[in-house]
């Protein structure tokens, strides 16, 4: 007997997700993956139809999806403006190729796509591309080189680099990420520890309460917050999601409180005067503190820095906050709770076990496939004030052979996305890293800070910086070079920084962006400056 989805008529109108992929590939003239497919099922997007554990899209619902996605594209250009390079947009790419190997060893607010930086550097990327900037053997400078994503990519063209900033956090991550690294020692190691932390746990109860708050949880959601019909019914105004959340948030913490006598479980540290006191729940704080201090005997430099490179990522994860909260980090979470973000009762994080295991395995294998990527370029990562460094002394010191190539050739110019005045504090994205391991934060020396505002004096001081780090990188610069600052500048600083440093600007790449991660997502255009000499 024939189904629903064995007669002509639904061959044509219901596809499985293999060809609900290859058809929107087609109609968008863009590769759109069976995972992304299956990304719409989950999260809502579009209705899964289907017998016998088969799996069916309509064409017509995807369609009507994708109609939206194009309308909303459009309407972008109308508001960001017609001067817009859609090219530099790189919304072709998926966002496993947007975070491709080490590019998302740690998170990193305001670090900018390899993409825009490859379109660039490199000087076979794009056949439009009339000019060529950087060939390799040369050498780039980002001297707010963040989390590294300049290096990096520099380096995969075989161009040398140099990167400075003044968080030793973000150096150490950009070292990581540009180490030649002994992987299989690295594997071994994280085997070795990984095993003894095990152990540690195995003589605690947090394992097993999580384990039965977890099945509860499971039933409770399965019950009540059924995926995808709750979202579904969300989105169409069926149910009121904040009382009906709020509600069933109120009816589960019973069964919570019930599990954490049980299992005499204590939930908050004893003290709250630190970052690490705050935001972490005792038994958290714990595993944090095993793992510290069995990474603290490893003596290996190369080796240790990685690990707490895992470490670091592993502690942002397992924050006492809410999903949606991961960013911001508004108030403490010490209960279970609605989450918004996933339409469900959530939990707050007791272990860091499973971020741990899935951390250190990602990271072997995004440093496994950058190694095979990696070209023989040398790169320096340095700790300091781009305003005032000596970068050939510096250079020097940390690699002499390296520094003979600078000396011989200079740099042919600068790659780097400066901070956006006012809008993000550096240091406290990762204050728990600066608390694990005893880095000294140097706030006072942060261009821009979120702290100081964007009235006109934090605008006055900014332009100053930025010109002066300009000013200072223009020592160590050919006398042909190129420079390319990524700015989003809504107050036109920029004209007046490129004239106080001596320079001009020979062109403007105004891009939109729209493929974020952030909480808010809404697309805005940022500019890249092309500066050259006066």
């Amino acid at each position: 007997m024939n189904t629903l989805f064995d007669t002509e008529n639904s061959k044509k109108l219901f596809l499985n997700i293999n060809e609900a992929s290859s058809w929107a590939s087609s109609y968008l003239n863009k590769k759109i993956t069976p995972s992304n497919i299956s990304y719409l099922i989950q999260y809502g997007r579009i209705r899964k139809y289907g017998n016998n554990g088969s799996v069916f899209i309509n064409k017509n619902e995807l369609k009507e999806y994708y109609d939206k996605s194009i309308k909303k594209e459009n309407e972008l250009k109308k508001i960001l403006g017609e001067d817009l390079n859609w090219r530099l947009s790189f919304i072709e790419y998926k966002e496993s190729e947007r975070t491709k190997h080490v590019h998302r060893l740690h998170p990193y607010k305001g670090k900018f796509i390899p993409q825009l930086v490859e379109y660039f550097l490199d000087n076979h990327i794009d056949e439009f591309k009339k000019e060529v900037f950087f060939n390799e053997g040369d050498i780039v400078l980002d001297p707010f080189c963040g989390s590294g994503t300049t290096l990096v990519q520099a380096n995969e063209l075989g161009i040398h680099s140099i990167g400075v900033d003044v968080s030793s956090f973000n150096v150490m991550i950009s070292n990581v990420k540009l180490a030649k690294h002994n992987i299989h020692k690295l594997a071994q190691t994280i085997n070795e520890i990984t095993k003894e932390l095990e152990k540690f746990e195995s003589q605690r109860n947090n394992i097993l309460f999580e384990e039965e708050l977890l099945n509860k949880l499971n039933k409770f959601n399965s019950e009540y917050f059924p995926s995808p019909a709750f979202k579904i019914k969300v989105r169409k105004n069926e149910i009121n999601e904040l009382e009906y959340g709020k509600a069933k948030e109120k009816e589960f913490l019973k069964v919570y409180y019930d599990l954490i006598n049980k299992y005499d479980i204590q939930i908050t540290q004893d003290k709250s005067e630190t970052f690490l006191d705050k935001w972490f729940l005792q038994p958290v704080r714990e595993e944090i503190d095993f793992l510290f201090n069995r990474i603290s005997e490893i003596s290996d430099s190369n080796v240790k820095q990685t690990l707490a490179i895992i470490l670091s990522r592993t502690v942002r994860s397992c924050r006492a906050t809410t999903h949606a909260d991961l960013a911001t980090l508004k108030e403490p979470v010490t209960t279970t709770y609605y989450c918004k973000k996933h339409g469900k009762i959530c939990k707050p994080i007791f272990s860091v076990s499973g971020w741990w295991k899935r951390y250190a395995k990602d990271t072997i294998k995004r440093i496994s496939e950058f190694d095979k990527l990696r070209t023989p370029a040398f790169h320096v990562c340095l700790t300091g004030d781009s305003r005032n460094i000596d970068v050939e002394n510096k250079v020097e010191k940390k690699n002499p052979a390296f520094y003979e190539i600078l000396k011989k050739q200079k740099i042919a110019g600068i790659f780097t996305s400066p901070p956006y005045v006012g809008l993000i504090d550096y240091h406290e994205q990762h204050a728990y890293a600066y608390e694990i391991f005893g880095f000294e934060r140097k706030d006072e020396l942060e261009i821009g800070p979120l702290y100081k505002g964007q009235g006109r004096e934090a605008r006055e001081s900014y332009v100053k910086g930025i010109s002066e780090v300009l000013i200072n990188a223009k020592k160590y610069l050919k006398k042909d070079y190129n420079i390319f600052l990524v700015a989003n500048d809504k107050y036109n600083l920029y004209p007046k920084i490129v004239e106080l440093a001596g320079m001009k600007i020979v062109n403007q790449y105004k891009r939109p962006v729209l493929n974020r991660v952030e909480k808010d997502r809404s697309a805005y255009a940022e500019i890249i400056f092309h500066f050259k000499e006066k």
